[in-house]
């Protein structure tokens, strides 16, 4: 085999790896996307983006021979082709969505019982986005096709159409997990029939366009797979390693969102899952659902650190940050969920921070303390046991990754290689034999006691969502 490339659109950043077909990183390339605004409204960086792959992609040729491209990206965004042309750029997902057009969806869309789906802000469910054009212009839809944001950047590199289950799974309103179908609603109103054909996420769609192979120097021959939704591509990666291959097993994937999703060793049971409290049943690669919980890790984290410009995955500051851990707890310093309203498994809470922590160490360390007291109600939330996976940035974070060890004594909390992601998992869907090289890493728990500050934690953070909710 020759060498693979990975594009990975995220919401904040995008990145372009490169890999040999042994699984071994050669290089990676990554670009923040920007804010664009079109027509009074928030867009994804699509024209940016595209410009960026075109270029990396031809440093990328003179480097290693390639051979397949497979793009992974978030299920929040869709895109709307007209005879061969992008009719405009996808919506932010962030972008508010008028209340009078999300009142008139709410009667529309299915129960969360058929969908998996709960009702999500702004425009994270993407059939709301698609709901919306077609109020503001009925023929918006005439001869169209859509796709999801993964299998456009497949379709960008080869001309080919297609969607795929997992990106189609993954709270956008248009799929029935359990049912493996499209949702009654995309069926009413005929939205199904302007999905293109369905394909295996590691499928090789097509070849390069001629246009891009002569832009990037690449060969005509370079295949471009389907693609896959992000976080059931750290799934894939994760069942690279004999502890997660098989059996009850959940992977929790950190970046902009933190996602958990369990792996049922027995048949899926979506019963119990909290609508309310960010909860959904993602589908994996081979249209299984999976049981999930999210919140906006991630994004809280950075908010948080602006005052102080600390990373908390900063590598030279791990020891710094686990010796304040005693400082936060002797102080009393806590944070109260939530600092993006709307959001995790406190979606009422009002976030604020409980007592000042005494250095810019030790409010680092009380922030990932905090992030690890919100996933672990996510994991609770969705019956994770057993093994656990953090994967992604903040799996660099030790007081964090620690912090989640304490609290759940009875789990093996493992961390993987930084190589193992999710580029790592689109790989898999290449070569689903692919081995990684690394070993999962046993994560230890705090030197501290937890319990008693857990507890109040959790005790108060329930209190304020009752109340509230």
């Amino acid at each position: 085999m020759t060498a693979i490339v990975v594009l990975d659109v995220g919401k904040t950043v995008s990145k372009l790896s490169l890999w040999e077909p042994d699984g071994n990183l050669i290089k990676r390339e990554t670009r923040p996307n920007a804010q664009i605004g079109k027509a009074g409204r928030a867009v994804l960086d699509v024209e940016g983006i595209a410009a960026w792959l075109v270029a990396t992609l031809k440093s990328f040729a003179t480097v290693a021979k390639i051979g397949h491209v497979i793009p992974v990206a978030h299920g929040a965004g869709l895109a709307l082709v007209r005879d061969g042309v992008l009719v405009e750029p996808p919506l932010d997902y962030e972008y508010k969505i008028p209340q009078s057009v999300r009142q008139s969806y709410m009667r529309e869309r299915d129960p969360f019982s058929v969908t998996g789906s709960p009702f999500l802000h702004n425009g994270l469910n993407a059939a709301l986005q698609l709901y919306w054009r077609t109020k503001e212009a009925d023929c918006v839809l005439d001869r169209m096709k859509i796709m999801p944001w993964a299998q456009y950047w497949a379709w960008f590199l080869s001309g080919v159409m297609r969607s795929e289950v997992s990106s189609l799974g993954c709270h956008t309103d248009l799929w029935s997990p359990l049912r493996n179908e499209f949702s009654p609603m995309t069926k009413r109103f005929g939205w199904d029939d302007m999905f293109p054909a369905m394909a295996f996420a590691g499928e090789a769609i097509g070849h390069l366009r001629p246009n891009l192979a002569s832009d990037t120097g690449l060969g005509r021959d370079v295949r471009v797979h389907c693609g896959v939704h992000d976080s059931n591509a750290a799934l894939v990666a994760a069942q690279a390693f004999p502890q997660m291959e098989s059996g009850e097993a959940t992977v929790l994937s950190t970046g902009t969102w933190f996602v958990a999703m369990r792996r049922p060793a027995m048949t899926c049971d979506t019963s119990s899952l909290s609508e309310k409290r960010d909860c959904l049943v993602n589908v994996d690669v081979h249209g299984l659902p999976i049981p999930s919980a999210r919140f906006m890790g991630g994004r809280e984290i950075e908010l948080l650190s602006e005052p102080d410009t600390l990373r908390v995955d900063s590598v030279g500051k791990q020891a710094a940050f686990l010796q304040s851990v005693a400082e936060v707890i002797d102080a009393g310093c806590s944070l109260s969920p939530t600092f993006m309203p709307g959001n995790g498994p406190f979606p009422n809470g009002q976030g604020k921070w409980n007592a000042a922590a005494l250095s810019r160490e030790a409010r680092a360390a009380a922030i990932c303390l905090y992030a690890g007291m919100v996933a672990n109600a996510s994991l609770d939330l969705v019956g994770s046991c057993k093994a656990i996976l953090i994967e992604g940035r903040f799996a660099k974070s030790d007081v964090f990754v620690r912090a989640l060890a304490s609290l759940r004594p009875d789990s093996d909390i493992y961390i993987s290689d930084s190589q193992s992601d999710v580029s790592f998992g689109a790989l898999r869907l290449i070569d689903p034999l692919m081995k990684s090289a690394e070993r999962l890493t046993r994560v230890r728990p705090l030197d501290q006691d937890l319990s008693a500050y857990a507890t109040a934690w959790r005790e108060n953070a329930e209190m304020v969502e009752t109340r509230n909710a």
